[in-house]
């Protein structure tokens, strides 16, 4: 059949091949994540990816890569901004320290009691709109929200309540985290999560703010702290999908559609993937006599996200992103019965 196809026609059908290659080329990008590869966090991303190519009909390919692959995990917004990335996958709060804005934004502990909470909040609660003035002027549009969930709390003794954070010894990162924990009592200290396991077992601290239940339960934590809290009542990280905003404005109005409804997809997924891992873990824990899980009340966790608030507010005072990230967040948690 082509040889009754006349050199105009196959002209053009080439110049349509090229500009459908040129497209595609177009709209190739490199973001990294923030989590290491082999991780389940960075295998669900990589899911994203590829569900991305899938919903665009192969207009969009990301190169997933994972942490500190180009660059360190609290520096992809600058290399987002200068072209070394075109985007990434990472938790909000790595840039507190340009802003504490960012911070409070991406871990208001306390404030959660699931993701559903925090994606509403995101979604219709003027959570996106915040999230796009804080990143835009650095060169990034926001994408949309993910998280791991509501992370446990490893503990060696029972913990039924606030007032059984008082004097207790436990692992918590540093900054807002740290700050909530010691205005509720608790003595933190700073560790990385390589030595939790280790300082557990020795007896250097009888608690940890860590990360989800199946992580801990795979990494051996109930071995050495038999009580955990769960569901987590404290912690639940904003993981930001952003990318280089001159390259978000040349993308089509569908695809930039597109790419927003794919991360509202993949959130949901991510959480359910996770959430059922970890009650897996937590049944087989209890099976095999390992431990005691809490779960704290609602008036428990009422008493702790007071104390959260009060630290909130002086993050708020340190710069007017802060302030505007707190009026909004408080706001919305007020008029939706979040706070009481």
């Amino acid at each position: 059949m082509l040889k009754h196809l006349t050199r105009t026609t196959l002209a053009a059908l080439a110049a349509g091949m090229l500009a459908t290659t040129a497209m595609a080329a177009d709209y190739s990008f490199r973001f990294q994540s923030s989590d290491p590869a082999g991780n389940p966090n960075f295998e669900l991303q990589q899911g994203w990816t590829e569900a991305v190519k899938e919903k665009t009909g192969g207009r969009i390919e990301i190169e997933l890569l994972p942490v500190e692959s180009i660059v360190a995990h609290n520096e992809t917004q600058d290399a987002i901004a200068s072209g070394i990335l075109d985007g990434h996958i990472t938790d909000t709060s790595y840039f507190a320290g340009k802003d504490p804005a960012f911070g409070l934004i991406a871990n208001p502990v306390g404030a959660w009691s699931s993701p559903d909470e925090m994606f509403a909040f995101m979604a219709d609660g003027g959570g996106k709109e915040l999230m796009n003035e804080l990143v835009e002027p650095y060169g990034l549009h926001f994408i949309g929200a993910t998280t791991p969930g509501l992370e446990a709390f490893v503990s060696k003794v029972p913990l039924n309540g606030v007032d059984d954070l008082k004097g207790l010894k436990m692992r918590a990162p540093e900054g807002l985290v740290q700050q909530v924990f010691a205005a509720a009592g608790a003595a933190p200290v700073n560790l990385p999560g390589s030595e939790v396991f280790t300082a557990l077992d020795k007896g250097v601290i009888d608690a940890a703010d860590y990360t989800v239940f199946s992580t801990n339960h795979a990494q051996g934590m109930h071995k050495v702290a038999p009580n955990p809290v769960y569901p987590g009542f404290h912690s639940m990280p904003l993981v930001e999908i952003s990318m280089n905003k001159a390259k978000w404005d040349e993308l089509p109005a569908d695809l930039q559609t597109a790419l927003e409804e794919s991360v509202a997809t993949f959130a949901k997924a991510q959480v359910a993937a996770l959430a059922e891992r970890d009650m897996q873990a937590v049944e087989e824990a209890k099976a095999g006599g390992e431990i005691t899980v809490t779960d704290w009340s609602a008036d428990e966790r009422a008493k702790f996200r007071t104390i959260a608030t009060g630290e909130w507010a002086k993050v708020a005072e340190r710069s007017d992103n802060a302030q505007k990230v707190y009026d909004v967040l408080t706001g919305y948690l007020k008029e939706n019965g979040l706070m009481k």
